[in-house]
């Protein structure tokens, strides 16, 4: 699978369901939704001077670098 085709695919998976936000912060609950509402909670992150994290589809085990996060930005069209 080349990129723009993994790229293509998690676009199309944005309002999927089952996505886990994780921090690091062991005291911290990982916040779960869809696709979309973890790239935009990394976005606020980022935005606020946190590291964004890491996102996770939790039934796979799926997990997003930053920079398949930012082209996520990008294509919401949050500033980067």
């Amino acid at each position: 699978m080349t990129n723009q085709d993994k790229n293509e695919d998690l676009t199309g998976r944005l309002g999927s369901p089952g996505w886990r936000l994780k921090t690091g912060k062991t005291d911290e609950t990982p916040v779960t939704g869809t696709l979309e509402h973890m790239v935009r909670a990394t976005h606020d992150r980022k935005s606020q001077g946190q590291s964004p994290g890491l996102i996770e589809e939790i039934e796979t085990r799926v997990e997003l670098d930053l920079i398949q996060i930012e082209k996520l930005w990008r294509y919401l069209g949050l500033p980067v």
